[in-house]
């Protein structure tokens, strides 16, 4: 069993694929008319097969989902990052408004922002052992 695909709830396909693309720096894979929304995965650019789906929040259950956690402050998913000192800089200049800056919690760095879309999303650099 391998995880190929996840999904974020999102406010506005377009202004998500925006964000992910233009700024957080990530691959268009598929963008597919699917009835009134679309399709659309993207993926690193740094390689690997995984893709993250961005999943409109029409359905109220997603919807309130996706707000509970924006409010009680919860990521909805992490990416891994090399350097998250130099990630949270990188996204800064890009505009990305940080909720937590980069942190040591034990082992793991951590910086969590929200993505305009209606999610925080956190980035984390693993302990050096484990990087990679």
């Amino acid at each position: 069993m391998r995880i190929k695909l996840t999904s974020v709830f999102v406010d506005d396909q377009d202004k998500a694929l925006d964000f992910y693309t233009k700024v957080l720096g990530f691959v268009p894979s598929h963008d597919i008319p699917a009835g009134q929304y679309r399709w659309i995965t993207v993926r690193s650019q740094e390689g690997g097969d995984a893709e993250v789906a961005l999943e409109p929040n029409a359905n109220p259950a997603a919807k309130a989902y996706q707000e509970a956690l924006f409010e009680q402050g919860i990521p909805i998913t992490a990416f891994e990052v090399d350097d998250v000192r130099a990630e949270h800089d990188r996204l800064r200049q890009r505009g990305v408004q940080f909720t937590t800056p980069p942190t040591e919690t034990g082992p793991v760095t951590l910086a969590v922002f929200a993505d305009t879309c209606g999610n925080l999303i956190q980035v984390y650099q693993p302990p050096a052992d484990q990087a990679g």
